[in-house]
């Protein structure tokens, strides 16, 4: 069910981003543009503004900034509540949230 037409207070792309990162916990934007089938201007240009409205914080690890909710924003478990409950309607951006894998390998097994 797409509920992201009828309740997306932050805006359509912004409120996915947000429901995406409470799902990985942090991610950088080339792996939302992919998870979110989405041009990857268009998710920095969401991650701009939510950073600018300190939703997300960005930390930079090597060459890439990672993004995550903001963990100081002043309503902060009010917002995963409702993000959690968003995404508990969109059970096609949970499956694609499942598929990130956030550990490496073992050496030598088979794919």
């Amino acid at each position: 069910m797409e509920v992201f037409g009828l309740s997306a207070p932050f805006g359509q792309t912004r409120t996915r981003v947000l429901v995406l990162l409470s799902l990985l916990g942090s991610s950088y934007p080339r792996e939302l543009s992919r998870l979110l089938q989405q041009p990857l201007s268009v998710v920095q240009k969401a991650l701009a503004g939510l950073e600018r409205e300190a939703m997300v914080a960005a930390q930079t690890v090597g060459r890439t900034r990672v993004f995550r909710v903001n963990p100081r924003y002043f309503a902060r478990t009010e917002l995963t509540a409702f993000l959690t409950r968003l995404a508990d309607v969109d059970k096609d951006l949970q499956a694609r949230a499942a598929t990130v894998r956030r550990r490496p390998r073992r050496t030598g097994k088979p794919l």
